[in-house]
């Protein structure tokens, strides 16, 4: 019985990962990405992330973020497979495998099918509930509102810019004067 305890426990967590790792690879822009739920179902592992690149530095860019993100969780590659491939990858991760392809290996290899008994799970996370928020409305009475001091107009924005623009017009014309100045003086 503790065991079991133990190994759903795990399975929670593993699950997050799993979902952590294709939110990865969705913010570096990968395509079509699928979360597989092979629990139980198969012996290879309990859960497949598929996502489509469309280039080897894309591939390259989609591997090294999941890659980076889940070592700060503390989770590691047991195994890489692909090397320098420029179509495909396979990172195994235990309980998980991360399958990174271009749209012509994921055709071609068909892993969508293949493991079509699986379940999809959905990988974005939940949008929180927008909570409504009332706001008080303070009642007012004739006596409290003769008590409260009215509020001062805003001046308006126009005049101090116009009175910046006068400023930068006169600099301008004493330094157009200097100018002229020194110029007589190499002139002579």
């Amino acid at each position: 019985m503790l065991v079991y305890i133990f190994k759903k426990r795990c399975s929670m967590q593993n699950k997050e990962i799993v979902l952590l790792a294709a939110r990865c690879a969705d913010e570096k822009k990968a395509e079509n990405i699928k979360v597989l739920d092979l629990n139980g179902l198969s012996s290879l592992c309990d859960y497949i992330i598929l996502a489509t690149v469309t280039s080897k530095p894309h591939l390259e860019a989609v591997e090294d973020e999941i890659s980076t993100r889940l070592k700060q969780e503390g989770v590691y590659k047991l195994n890489r497979d692909g090397g320098e491939s420029m179509m495909w990858r396979v990172a195994d991760y235990g309980s998980f495998l991360v399958h990174i392809m271009t749209q012509e290996a994921r055709d071609f290899y068909a892993l969508d099918k293949i493991f079509s008994f699986g379940k999809e799970l959905d990988y974005k996370k939940p949008k929180a509930a927008k909570k409504t928020v009332k706001k008080a409305v303070k009642k007012v009475t004739p006596k409290a509102a003769a008590k409260a001091p009215a509020k001062k107009a805003a001046k308006p924005a126009a005049k101090k810019t116009v009175k910046k623009t006068a400023a930068k017009k006169s600099t301008k014309t004493t330094t157009k004067k200097a100018v002229k100045k020194t110029a007589k003086k190499a002139g002579k």
